[in-house]
């Protein structure tokens, strides 16, 4: 995924975002700039928690939209904005789900929209795994389906992860390895039902 090399294409400095918030902050088309800085990274994570493109596309337009309004009481407390924005976002789409009552589910359609060079068959293998494995990240926690997206999709480290939802960096370690762990079982269990007799039990 180019997500890494992206993430750091767009975090040109943090030195300049201080001043660029105050800009924002006395005259409001200053804050296109932060948008454009961070509105990729705010749609990804919403799409890898909602695994819908429209709905990820209106939730950040909500976060932008919040921010925007509360973005005079923001202070600084030697976090990025995107630590404040991921909150934001991370409230918005709980809120939605209360809301809408909706399963958290991924189409097929969606997982295979910018799949069309490759052969339909491993599209649709890759799709089905795909589909699968962020099924079972749906289903976890929120707190978990945040590190997970926020480490693999942000590329993020455990520190900086922790200073965004407020935990330690130990905590988030910990919590990262007991969630790998727990994703791999459910994967061997699956495994295990769909393939009863691949692992020599007689039947």
């Amino acid at each position: 995924m180019s997500v890494k090399r992206r993430k750091h294409q767009e975090d040109v400095s943090w030195g300049d975002e201080a001043d660029l918030i105050l800009k924002a902050k006395q005259n409001g088309k200053h804050f296109g700039e932060l948008y454009e800085r961070y509105v990729r990274r705010i749609y990804t994570y919403i799409y890898y928690r909602t695994g819908n493109h429209e709905d990820a596309e209106d939730l950040t337009s909500r976060v932008f939209h919040k921010a925007f309004i509360h973005l005079s009481n923001y202070e600084h407390q030697g976090l990025p904005l995107s630590a404040w924005l991921y909150r934001i976002a991370h409230n918005i789409v709980a809120n939605w789900y209360r809301d809408q009552g909706r399963r958290k589910t991924t189409s097929l359609e969606e997982s295979t929209r910018h799949s069309a060079d490759e052969e339909p068959g491993a599209v649709a293998e890759r799709s089905a795994e795909n589909e699968q494995l962020m099924g079972m990240i749906r289903r976890l926690p929120s707190e978990r389906q945040q590190i997970l997206i926020l480490k693999f999709a942000e590329d993020l480290s455990n520190a900086e992860i922790g200073r965004i939802l407020g935990r330690s960096e130990g905590a988030i370690k910990s919590l990262y390895h007991r969630t790998l762990l727990a994703l791999r079982k459910e994967m061997e269990r699956q495994e295990v039902q769909q393939h009863p007799g691949g692992r020599g039990n007689g039947e």
